[in-house]
């Protein structure tokens, strides 16, 4: 994965609660192979309907390239489908700032490279409503000092500490347990010595 340190784009505002993972990317559209990207089909129904959505502002040409979305609470709840991420990664959102998220959801935001930053319900309201995401001026996402900052407004996020570190350096799971070999190492040595009836034998 690509780290993540810091995030300046403008912010895609989607003033929606409980979008859920079905919305991000419906069903009909997962029988296609992720080489082909999923990105258009990012809340595809929502976009297209024939009333104006807050999903619209995905559209909008002044936000072409917006890495962060900012949303209201339980983000990405309903199914595991990890298309979700998918179909957000593959349209360019490197980050969304909710107030919470479903939590299988964001677990798979963290594998595929995608900050889930936590807000307060307060704070989602402020950014949302700010001069400089509703006119789509860049926002900056601190992943190490944990902040998005909006014009004057600066706002503290909550993330798994250990999430932090995989999405800092860029790694997967097996690179966060290779990050610990020399203390893997070290307890081999000792239970080698300690037990060494236990080691396996080729006999």
């Amino acid at each position: 994965m690509t780290p993540v340190e810091i995030i300046e784009t403008a912010a895609v505002p989607l003033a929606l609660a409980n979008v859920d993972t079905d919305q991000l990317i419906p069903a009909r559209f997962m029988k296609r192979p992720r080489s082909e990207g999923y990105g258009p089909f990012l809340l595809h129904d929502l976009r297209a309907g024939a009333e104006v959505s807050p999903a619209a502002a995905l559209d909008d040409p002044r936000r072409a390239g917006a890495a962060v979305l900012v949303a209201r609470r339980n983000f990405g709840c309903g199914s595991s489908r990890e298309a979700a991420v998918y179909a957000l990664a593959d349209f360019g959102v490197r980050c969304v700032v909710a107030p919470s998220f479903g939590d299988i959801f964001a677990s798979n935001a963290v594998k595929n490279g995608l900050v889930p930053a936590l807000v307060s319900e307060e704070d989602a309201e402020a950014l949302l409503a700010s001069s400089a995401v509703q006119d789509a001026r860049v926002v900056r996402v601190d992943l190490a000092a944990q902040t998005v900052t909006a014009g004057n407004l600066v706002v503290p996020f909550a993330i798994d500490p250990v999430w932090k570190t995989q999405l800092l350096n860029g790694w997967d799971d097996i690179d966060l347990t290779l990050a610990e070999r020399p203390a893997i190492e070290a307890f081999r040595s000792r239970d080698a010595a300690a037990r060494p009836w236990a080691a396996p034998t080729s006999e």
